[in-house]
């Protein structure tokens, strides 16, 4: 089977945010061999996917793998997929993907763009909890617990500079969330292409710090549409590898829009 890494919300290799895509010609293998995969890949995630019967609500079934769980809702590999399927010719024109967070649609753009169809996560304001500013290394503004499908707890700073500068204890970090730590502020200089910055710590699921993660853009999203007034917005996922997210916030949906390359093609021989 062939299996590709794709460097996701980025125009160029080695940026981004890389994940492995596995297209299938059938059903789903047994859980264990698709966790072995993801751990062989070792990245973020891989995302599995096979084709569905025709005339049905989506057209292919998907599945995120961490290199030590499965998740509900994974971002990046979304559009890594998208761009395997749309470049290789294995689809044309939107695509419906059935996931364990529901149907998501990812329609082609011009120039490599794809928009993705997530639904907006719910933000509920939270206490900060005992401890948290000491595993992240800065004193948060304000937390929101993000909801089921995102899992994470999303934390404000005081400014860029700070979020930059976080040097978190991972392990603490644990005892925060179901899945890690999203931490936010607002662009230093919104003429540089940006209007808010952040940084994602997941140690919960394998990753100290992800490199650039859509799922975190739907609670991204709101939170900043309310706070700066504006519906679409740019965020920049500030990881040494670094990424960035064009994001539309459409009531409960939330549109996550960036562009992907493939850098390795190959076959998986297990």
């Amino acid at each position: 089977m062939r299996i590709r890494i794709v460097d996701a919300f980025t125009d160029r290799p080695f940026a981004g945010n890389p994940a492995g895509v596995m297209l299938l010609d059938d059903v789903f293998p047994d859980d264990d061999w698709l966790q072995n995969v993801a751990m062989e890949v070792n990245h973020a995630e891989t995302a599995f996917a096979h084709r569905l019967p025709e005339g049905g609500d989506a057209d292919w079934a998907l599945r995120w793998f961490t290199p030590v769980t499965e998740v509900a809702m994974c971002g990046h590999a979304t559009l890594a997929t998208a761009h395997v399927l749309l470049t290789t010719g294995a689809h044309e024109g939107p695509v419906r993907f059935a996931t364990r967070s529901g149907v998501l649609v990812a329609t082609p753009g011009t120039d490599g763009w794809i928009t993705m169809d997530f639904p907006t996560a719910p933000l509920t304001a939270v206490e900060l909890p005992e401890g948290l500013a000491e595993a992240l290394g800065a004193e948060p503004v304000v937390a929101y617990d993000t909801g089921p499908n995102v899992g994470d707890l999303l934390v404000e700073l005081a400014d860029e500079r700070t979020v930059l500068a976080l040097a978190p204890d991972h392990k603490a970090l644990t005892a925060h969330s179901s899945r890690g730590v999203i931490a936010t502020a607002r662009a230093d200089d919104p003429s540089l292409g940006h209007d808010f910055v952040s940084r994602c710590f997941f140690p919960n699921v394998g990753i100290d710090e992800d490199p650039v993660t859509g799922s975190a853009h739907t609670a991204l999203a709101p939170h900043w549409s309310a706070r700066l007034g504006r519906d679409d917005l740019v965020g920049l996922q500030a990881s040494p590898r670094s990424g960035l997210v064009r994001t539309g916030l459409r009531g409960d949906r939330t549109l996550l829009t960036g562009r992907a390359v493939t850098v390795i093609e190959g076959d998986l021989l297990a």
